[in-house]
């Protein structure tokens, strides 16, 4: 078992913390909430005063912070107390540009660094049923693979450093644009008379068949039960659905890619964030159809 240093406790970091000390790592946590470090406590971690004394006597640190400038922040500070050879694994969401240049920083300070954001939410954090896409060396990969096993259900190398932040950009630009096609649908659906859940039958099993589809229906009482059950309360917020689609767009634009319903997806977002839905579901786009 490893020590492990784990900094950005939220409604993601959390439960991910809470995975490694039950899979029997020695896991110090730091997060600037009280709250989040109460909760990471009970979950088996100890708590730190701050992120490079989580990170001290480390052999590995997690990250899951905001943007990619906290984390820039972060490992200024973690450079100058860890020891050589330690592993950081960047579980955050930013930009290309600056998982690159943070894991080249690290590369010439001695350390091995991976960045490895995820997919599955809320609940998968929870569970540790997470997906983790992984750009880094092979080294690098072979050493952050165990420890991310311990929080996820796959664990797959994008390629070199910065291609997980690249495939989970075009992941989630992907799943925007076929959640909105799926709500669409379904009013569509429902205004031709056709029952949702005599649709959803059809479609599930043909080819408009989607995870949006089967895995995560917009409407409540259909498929299996997703926030849509709920008020779309929980589950991937709006706020951050609309951040990773700027990222998409901002990466579409430097490398002069054409993407016009990630383009399209990312306005609807847009509004439906600034009409105050920024906490609401994501799939919750469906009422405003």
């Amino acid at each position: 078992m490893a020590r492990v240093a784990i900094i950005g406790l939220g409604n993601m970091g959390g439960g991910m913390a809470a995975n490694l000390a039950k899979a029997g790592h020695s896991v110090r946590a730091f997060d600037l909430s009280e709250d989040a470090l109460a909760r990471a406590e009970a979950a088996g971690c100890t708590r730190a005063t701050s992120a490079p004394d989580a990170a001290q006597d480390a052999e590995a640190v997690v990250t899951m912070l905001p943007a990619g400038a906290h984390v820039a922040s972060v490992y200024d500070e973690l450079f100058v107390v860890i020891a050589p050879d330690t592993l950081l694994i960047d579980c955050s969401t930013i930009d290309v540009a600056t998982a690159r240049r943070v894991a080249e920083d690290a590369a010439a300070k001695g350390f091995v660094a991976v960045d490895a954001p995820v997919s599955g939410g809320i609940a998968a954090a929870a569970a540790g049923t997470l997906t983790f896409m992984v750009g880094g060396t092979d080294a690098g990969f072979d050493r952050a693979k165990p420890l991310l096993d311990d929080m996820g259900k796959a664990v797959i190398r994008a390629g070199d450093n910065g291609a997980g932040q690249a495939a989970k950009m075009c992941n989630n630009m992907l799943l925007g644009a076929t959640m909105i096609a799926t709500c669409e649908a379904f009013v569509m659906a429902q205004k031709l008379g056709l029952d949702p859940q005599a649709f959803y039958d059809i479609a599930s099993v043909s080819s408009g068949q989607s995870w949006s589809m089967t895995s995560y229906a917009p409407l409540p009482g259909v498929g299996p039960v997703t926030p849509a059950d709920h008020d779309y309360k929980g589950g991937f917020a709006t706020a951050l659905m609309l951040k990773d689609l700027r990222l998409a767009m901002a990466a579409a634009a430097d490398a002069n890619a054409t993407t016009p319903m990630g383009t399209r997806a990312a306005e609807l977002y847009e509004a439906f964030a600034a009409a105050g839905n920024g906490a609401v579901d994501f799939s919750g786009i469906i009422c405003t159809l």
